[in-house]
């Protein structure tokens, strides 16, 4: 590896965290301002999934979406949300899959997200694929793709972005 790419590396890795802390801290807006205009999150229903389009997804937002979500999670009065989940992500494995002509990247990682909503605490854990595109100030999500490890399991109320 020479310099330049393990500058990129780290580059990379800062940025995933700092998404991570913005999701645990409930920062939607500024989280929201990572993704790119036409940026999708999408958490696949089924392991191996090839696409968002012809098959159901557990979430598959693109900004619109995202912002309804995050909105009703920030109401006052959302039954769910009282009181505020919390969570921490734990990132792991963080590596850069490949580059492309666009300025962008593919970096895969792994996660656990721990959440505690009242008296209940669950954990999640899986792989993620950022799909990065350079931009002035910085790195934007094009796609946020999330394969949990039991995405076919039965799931109570999944209320948080993972």
């Amino acid at each position: 590896m020479n310099f330049r790419d393990w500058n990129e590396q780290q580059d990379l890795t800062q940025f995933l965290h700092h998404e991570a802390r913005l999701l645990d801290e409930h920062r939607w807006d500024e989280w929201q301002k990572l993704f790119t205009p036409d940026g999708l999150y999408w958490v696949p229903l089924v392991h191996g999934q090839v696409d968002h389009l012809n098959h159901a997804s557990l979430f598959c937002e693109d900004a619109l979406l995202r912002s309804m979500r995050a909105r009703r999670l920030e109401q006052a009065r959302a039954y769910s949300q009282q009181p505020p989940t919390r969570t921490v992500h734990v990132l792991g494995n963080i590596a850069l899959e490949g580059r492309d002509d666009d300025a962008g990247c593919t970096v895969r990682s792994t996660f656990l997200l721990l959440e505690w909503r009242k008296t209940e605490q669950r954990t999640f854990g899986g792989s993620v694929l950022h799909t990065l595109r350079r931009a002035d100030d910085g790195w934007r999500i094009q796609t946020k793709r999330i394969d949990l490890v039991n995405c076919d399991a039965p799931h109570e109320g999944l209320q948080v972005f993972l």
